[in-house]
């Protein structure tokens, strides 16, 4: 079998310079370790690249992030300290690698050090290729390994403060590891606990009913009932019925009893979504609720007393409307006890990738499907995007390009026509069908290329076109091969 061919010194020098712009960024490990990654797999020819990072108090090594692996499948990473080659590396802090690691790979692993503490490793696996070589790669991966050092440490460093007093942790359901989202964790672990009321603020998808669920989940009131209404969602004359109930006989229609929201969350917590679009009678009603916590079904004098947290949420502007008559001082100042912000999507870009792979396992199961990867274009564009929808829109993007993929990576033409500009995909301008058809050949046959690992023959095959019209697809859009070659 033909050993893979190494990159040229030269391709090394760029490689590493590149790692060298990421390290010294400024930004946060999990900022770095995508594009970081990405780079290790294409200019080294790796076919999977992994960081992990020690557990010292666990006695275990586990991937933080990886190139070429599932989420689920990152999650699986997680090793005991001097167990199999990426354990050894972590206890001995000494470079390995493996020739034959599976039947057609190698296998190389350094450790990443600093100040004489190993922190975790850096490796991956890559065609199958001699002793020789595999120890040239270990020099590149040590370089490396010692640029991304002192951002690893100081993510280290914060992690076991983190830890230690208690004050950063995150919710389950809700995906994200961004700064603006830490900020946002620790609010909700700040006011889980109490029995506060919390007004969630930010535009409309932006996850505002997950953070009041992660709320009523670590809160005292877990067992009891979440109770979920949205306010927008109801015509005025269905919300005061919806909210406190009716007595039987009280309108048309009503032919028995009907406990409203507030009963039914009697003892938990009541979330009112969409709270700037309750009618200014209704807004009166609530007022009482929540200063007396009694009321009065709809048609009945029976007063009755209820023990519930309110968390209400919004994406208008209340102070706008209190200014303008449309929403009552009184109340939003008995609402906003505890404003929590949720940052839009465009300013929380570093969790796109993270969210977009979770969808794609849940879109797999749900639709039985077997999509494992995002295209680097298709990436670009989603990178790019200013997702009016938010995380909602995102998701809903994802499900459809699940569906559209006949293979297991989703392409840039698997998304909606309005990520697909020449802004946000780096692509020719598309005026005209000519060049729109050029856009989505010349996406193929790179995606071809890279799946083929630079064998042009394979990728024709791949495509079902002969390699003399590979050659010229390759010649008209300026491809060059050698940058996908993986060796065979």
């Amino acid at each position: 079998m033909a050993m893979a061919p190494r990159p040229s010194s030269l391709e090394e020098v760029h490689f590493l310079h590149e790692v060298a712009t990421l390290a010294c960024s400024g930004s946060e490990l999990d900022e770095v370790l995508g594009p970081l990654l990405r780079l290790m797999s294409e200019r080294m020819r790796l076919h999977r690249a992994g960081l992990a990072l020690i557990d010292r108090a666990q006695g275990t090594i586990a991937l933080r992030a990886a190139h070429g692996l599932t989420p689920s499948e990152v999650k699986r990473g997680r090793f005991r300290l001097g167990d199999g080659l990426v354990g050894r590396v972590a206890a001995t802090g000494t470079p390995e690698f493996a020739e034959r690691d599976e039947p057609t790979r190698s296998f190389v692993a350094v450790p990443i050090e600093r100040r004489g503490r190993v922190l975790g490793t850096l490796g991956g696996s890559r065609p199958l290729t001699d002793a020789r070589s595999l120890r040239q790669d270990i020099v590149v991966l040590s370089i490396v390994a010692a640029l991304m050092a002192p951002t690893v440490e100081a993510f280290c460093d914060q992690s076991r403060g983190m830890a230690e007093d208690h004050t950063r942790y995150q919710p389950s359901g809700i995906i994200g590891k961004s700064k603006t989202m830490s900020s946002v964790y620790e609010l909700i672990d700040q006011v889980a606990s109490s029995s506060t009321m919390v007004l969630l603020r930010g535009e409309s998808g932006t996850g505002k009913e997950r953070v009041a669920s992660a709320i009523h989940g670590h809160s005292k009131r877990a067992r009891a009932p979440f109770v979920k209404v949205n306010c927008a969602a109801l015509p005025e004359t269905l919300i005061e019925t919806e909210l406190f109930g009716h007595e039987r006989g009280a309108f048309t229609g009503a032919h028995q009893q009907r406990k409203g929201r507030f009963e039914q969350a009697h003892g938990g917590t009541l979330f009112l979504d969409e709270i700037g679009d309750l009618s200014p009678s209704t807004q009166i009603k609530l007022l009482r609720v929540l200063q007396e916590r009694e009321f009065e079904r709809v048609g009945g004098s029976r007063t009755v007393r209820v023990d519930v947290r309110v968390i209400t949420a919004t994406s208008r502007n209340l102070e706008q409307m209190m200014e303008q008559g449309g929403f009552r001082a009184d109340l939003y100042y008995r609402l906003n006890v505890f404003p929590i912000h949720l940052p839009a999507l465009r300013e929380r870009k570093t969790d796109i990738l993270q969210l977009a792979n979770h969808f794609i396992e849940v879109c797999n199961r749900s639709h039985g499907r077997h999509v494992r990867r995002i295209a680097t274009s298709a990436i670009d564009m989603l990178m790019a995007y200013h997702w009016p929808g938010n995380v909602r829109g995102l998701e809903n993007c994802i499900e459809r390009a699940v569906l559209l993929a006949r293979d297991d990576v989703i392409l840039g033409h698997h998304l909606p026509p309005t990520l697909q500009t020449a802004d946000a995909s780096g692509t020719l301008p598309s005026e005209g069908l000519a060049a729109r058809v050029d856009v989505f050949e010349r996406e193929l046959v790179l995606d071809a290329l890279k799946s083929a690992g630079g064998n042009r023959a394979k990728a024709a095959r791949a495509l079902m076109i002969t390699e003399r019209i590979m050659g010229l697809r390759i010649a008209k859009f300026g491809i060059d091969p050698k940058r996908h070659r993986q060796g065979r």
